[in-house]
């Protein structure tokens, strides 16, 4: 079994994008959505964004913006992946030119087979606990029994902490897992040794 990959989003100053770099984080998130507790404007991203090395990747959440909107983020950010947490169909997703994550909540059963249905082209899809209209960093789980075997990626997100992370991976078997909240003092302000503990949970052998 490959190890899994981890996301750190929501990050808002640089002192935590170099220390969720040093704890070995494989993806990082900066958030453009507005109604997010931890939402960027361009300049703030951009600034935190140049901090990140090379294989790092650098992931924009956007949820229900118009596509003037997430254009304007991308001529000053330069991202790798967009994620999408809205009602935004598969050809909004794929007209920026960059591979893109749907998040999809797991309020209903079969949220992830319609998902593979409405994003074929989908580099993944982020289960995530928030009711529709969310936007994530709720740190709320949800029965990761219900987990169904997908042809695309997995990313498992909602609720997930250093202290339960490992148990997680290993019922879930996902290919990757992204954190906001819980590693976290404050909306936006992540913990040196929350993520450094996350980390090594997630990839840990099980």
């Amino acid at each position: 079994m490959s190890t899994v990959r981890v996301k750190i989003c929501g990050l808002t100053r640089g002192t935590d994008v170099r220390a969720a770099v040093l704890a070995g984080a494989d993806a990082l998130g900066f958030v453009f959505a507005p109604r997010s507790k931890r939402v960027l404007d361009r300049d703030q991203a951009a600034s935190l964004v140049s901090a990140v090395p090379a294989f790092v990747s650098r992931v924009g959440l956007f949820m229900d913006q118009d596509s003037e909107s997430v254009a304007e983020v991308l001529e000053r950010v330069p991202l790798n992946l967009l994620q999408f947490h809205g009602s935004e169909d598969a050809g909004f997703c794929r007209q920026f030119g960059l591979p893109y994550i749907k998040a999809v909540s797991m309020a209903e059963a079969d949220a992830v087979q319609r998902a593979e249905r409405d994003y074929p082209d989908a580099a993944g899809l982020l289960m995530d606990s928030h009711a529709d209209g969310g936007v994530g960093g709720t740190g709320q789980t949800f029965d990761w029994s219900r987990v169904p075997q997908a042809s695309l990626p997995l990313i498992l997100a909602g609720g997930l902490t250093p202290g339960n992370v490992k148990k997680a991976v290993a019922l879930v078997n996902p290919w990757a897992v992204d954190v906001s909240s819980g590693v976290e003092r404050a909306p936006g302000i992540k913990h040196d040794e929350l993520m450094r503990n996350f980390i090594e949970e997630a990839k840990s052998e099980y």
